[in-house]
């Protein structure tokens, strides 16, 4: 059988194993090169980001625990025990993170060498062959000023930028045995990037001893690009006289959707410290692409066509400007190609191609892509100084921040220096695999100021293969935040309306020794 090595071998094994991984690797840098400027543009459009530092630094406990407008995307029905901090309003923040399944300091260390052995390459391998090498970064950017919730109701506006990028373990295995021991392998990339504005209006219902909620969200498209899954494949197979094999990429784009989500949760009130609690995320969740779209009429210039030379910015494959009609297709095929027929060119043939993505009547193709969903539980023990949270996370889907795995967390906060929240946290299983966090808060009358940091996919910074850093300033009413403790098992709903100051000294009059009113 014809064996291609990666290392150490003959020149013309080499050059064997250079033409039969041309092709994906030439569409792994274009896709790279677009994912790069996507980030770099629009995070400078937006220079504000958001997600709670405080979830960051508690590892993402956050199911039975989460504040005010902080527990919109976790748990809404935590609203209903906001009458303690009547106001809360988001003044901005920053929040950053990425994340893969190999990239770490001590990682790309022990790959110093000039070449591997077959036990360096066992272990290495046996970090993709489940989900291929993945890389995950993320944004979350409010807008100041529009995060704000009020009693158990809550308004939200949030832009995310969202990445999920996948190298196929076929691939891989290929880059480092070659194609002896497995005559079929599957070569199929996996990219996705998001935008997406949420805007949510959250409201909770408290009950006896239970309290429900709902977040309804409007989901403003801002922009799309991924390989369609259902229109896209490739593949390598070897049989004992020769290898072949055929891929095609079907790279779409869309500006401008719209759609709607919903996040359900329920929590108990607190019975002796204890808090339990569970919500769907994003339960319903869809956008629908190529709608009007303001991002696309900014980006267009002044000639208010999108995908010209005047535009602000625009995609670009292979220099080619794509306006928002164009999809990519590349396609490539290896024929029988053996070791004595290396040198035919004709053998190995591919193509790129700008397609219109255009329905029969000649209007953009409209398409559809789900919102990630995920299921939480969670439990918390609140003590006089000392809050004690765990979580149990999974997804339904395998794309960006959800995976069909479960994820469990612990968190500690400590509140005896009520000014100075100190907060730890470690997760378990998930996509992040294991993840150390921790933080801060400066609470100070009014103002809540609060950083996180997380090491993701490791507990060193040497281990580490991705970062998230969160820090952000929040406003609450005047005469500060109150003590989380107070009257919390004593109220079975809602504070009572404050008895009318007028009524009240009525009945002051009708007391033995008072004066009676002039």
């Amino acid at each position: 059988m014809l064996r291609i090595q990666a290392a150490g071998f003959s020149k013309s094994n080499k050059e064997m194993f250079s033409v039969i991984n041309h092709s994906t690797m030439k569409i792994i840098k274009q896709i790279l090169k677009m994912d790069i400027l996507l980030l770099i543009s629009f995070s400078v459009l937006i220079s504000q980001t958001k997600r709670d530092p405080r979830s960051v630094a508690l590892a993402g406990t956050y199911t039975t625990i989460a504040d005010g407008i902080f527990s919109v995307g976790y748990n809404p029905s935590l609203l209903a025990y906001q009458q303690e901090k009547p106001f809360m309003l988001q003044l901005g923040g920053f929040d950053f993170g990425i994340v893969g399944n190999y990239i770490s300091l001590s990682n790309l260390y022990s790959l110093s060498g000039d070449t591997l052995s077959n036990n360096e390459k066992d272990l290495l391998y046996d970090n993709f062959k489940d989900n291929g090498l993945t890389f995950f970064p993320d944004f979350h950017m409010p807008y100041p000023g529009l995060n704000f919730s009020s009693g158990n109701m809550a308004f939200t506006s949030n832009m995310l930028l969202m990445s999920d990028i996948r190298i196929p373990s076929g691939l891989l295995r290929l880059l480092l045995y070659g194609n002896a021991n497995d005559p079929e392998l599957d070569l199929t990339l996996k990219y996705e990037i998001l935008g997406v504005n949420e805007f949510g209006f959250s409201f909770a219902v408290p009950f006896d001893q239970f309290a429900v909620g709902m977040t309804l969200k409007y989901l403003q498209g801002l922009f799309y690009f991924g390989i369609d899954p259902d229109s896209s494949y490739a593949n390598l197979v070897t049989t004992d006289e020769a290898v072949y094999g055929e891929g095609a990429y079907f790279i779409r784009q869309g500006f401008g959707g719209g759609g709607f989500g919903v996040d359900l949760g329920l929590s108990t009130r607190e019975t002796n410290g204890w808090r339990v609690g569970f919500s769907i995320i994003n339960a319903i969740g869809s956008i629908s692409w190529n709608k009007p779209s303001m991002v696309k009429d900014i980006l267009a210039g002044e000639d208010g066509e999108y995908g010209n030379e005047d535009d602000l910015w625009h995609m670009t494959w292979g220099g080619e400007i794509l306006d928002d009609s164009s999809a990519v297709l590349y396609t490539y095929s290896i024929d029988s190609l053996s070791v004595s027929s290396l040198t035919s060119d004709s053998l190995f043939s591919s193509e790129q191609r700008i397609v219109k993505d255009l329905d029969k009547d000649g209007n953009l193709n409209e398409f559809t892509t789900d919102y990630p969903a995920l299921f939480r539980i969670g439990v918390s023990r609140r003590f006089p100084e000392l809050v004690i949270a765990s979580d149990l996370v999974t997804g339904f889907e395998n794309r960006f921040y959800a995976r069909k795995k479960w994820k469990w967390s612990l968190a500690v906060e400590s509140t005896r220096f009520p000014s100075v929240p100190l907060r730890i946290g470690y997760c378990y299983g998930g996509s992040d695999f294991k993840e150390l966090s921790m933080g801060f808060g400066i609470h100070k009358g009014p103002i809540i100021f609060d950083v996180g940091m997380a090491f993701r996919n490791g507990i060193w910074i040497h281990t580490m293969k991705g970062i998230n850093l969160s820090m952000g300033v929040t406003i609450t009413s005047f005469g500060g935040r109150k003590d989380e403790n107070q009257d919390v098992e004593t109220t079975g709903g809602p504070l009572p309306v404050p008895v009318d100051q007028n009524e009240s000294e009525e009945k002051d009059v009708n007391k033995p020794g008072s004066l009676p009113s002039e």
